[in-house]
């Protein structure tokens, strides 16, 4: 395994302009830990924010600099921790992380704890998983906060959206009624496709 990698860096907070690529090392994998060789990294709208240091301090850790940015990712497990036993080298994976402490996934690998993995669908690609974790993990807290029941309906605003659509299958594999809102036909059309029980 190597001990140094690419990654898109940042040695200060500020615009695009201060991402650079660079050779820093690999991270340390600890003994729950999951070591991701990265092949597809998500951007979330919030990694402009991020960059620009709006975050900084944000999780009770102060940013360190090289720091890498990006919360999601697919690939393939390169290495595992002493206590990791449902992962093994060669598996496809993809996780949801913060970059505090130990930096994000715009890297050729990221290390993430085992509880934030998870194996990759056989109908997914690799670019479908990776730009999954951060809006399914939203909007399966949204349904978690309303704690609905089986047959109960629920009403989804921005059923065609990024979260939004994956709201409407999690909400029907829940066994709920769905009324979704959703933008132009097209997406009056996606939330139909996806099991909406009603659409405007």
């Amino acid at each position: 395994m190597p001990t140094t990698m690419k990654a898109l860096i940042l040695d200060r907070f500020g615009d695009e302009t201060e991402l650079h690529e660079h050779s820093v090392p690999v991270p340390t994998v600890g003994d729950s830990d999951v070591l991701i060789r990265i092949h597809v990294a998500g951007l979330g709208s919030w990694d402009r924010e991020e960059r620009e240091g709006h975050y900084d301090g944000a999780f009770g850790v102060p940013s360190t600099f090289p720091y890498i940015l990006g919360w999601e990712g697919a690939g393939t497990v390169e290495a595992v921790g002493a206590e990791v036993t449902r992962f093994a080298p060669g598996d496809r994976v993809y996780a949801a992380s913060t970059p505090v402490p130990r930096g994000g996934f715009y890297a050729e690998y990221a290390v993430v704890d085992q509880e934030h993995v998870a194996p990759v669908p056989a109908r997914l690609t690799d670019e479908q998983a990776g730009v999954l974790a951060w809006d399914a993990l939203t909007a399966t807290s949204g349904l978690d906060t309303i704690d609905a029941s089986p047959g109960d309906a629920v009403m989804i605003f921005g059923a065609s959206g990024g979260i939004g659509h994956l709201a409407v299958q999690l909400a029907k594999h829940r066994g709920l009624r769905v009324l979704a809102v959703a933008s132009g036909q097209d997406g009056v059309a996606l939330a139909s496709r996806l099991g909406a029980d009603a659409v405007v």
